[in-house]
């Protein structure tokens, strides 16, 4: 089974431009600026109803293992970017 082959961002902006009659100049603009604000927004949480929430997590310290050595180690806590999937997502896709 081939795996298919994500849409690139001007076929995404094509498609965009198409369905909302715009032209695909304004669709590109659009989406930057979505993209901008779920940067921006982030911190706070940013939704986007049907499709998820983009938001940061503090990780814990843990410990874990060097692959190539075995050796065990801590690795230190940070901060991570996650995208949880809306459950109308999650339906409709698979």
């Amino acid at each position: 089974m081939a795996a298919a082959k994500s849409m690139t961002k001007s076929q995404i902006l094509d498609h965009l431009s198409k369905k909302t009659g715009s032209t695909k100049k304004f669709a590109g603009e659009f989406l930057d600026e979505l993209v901008t604000l779920a940067y921006k927004e982030a911190k706070k949480s940013f939704v986007i109803p049907g499709l998820g929430k983009l938001l940061v997590v503090n990780r814990k310290k843990r410990m874990g293992r060097n692959p190539s050595t075995g050796q065990t180690m801590v690795i230190p806590a940070k901060k991570v970017l996650k995208f949880r999937i809306a459950k109308a997502a999650k339906d409709a896709a698979l």
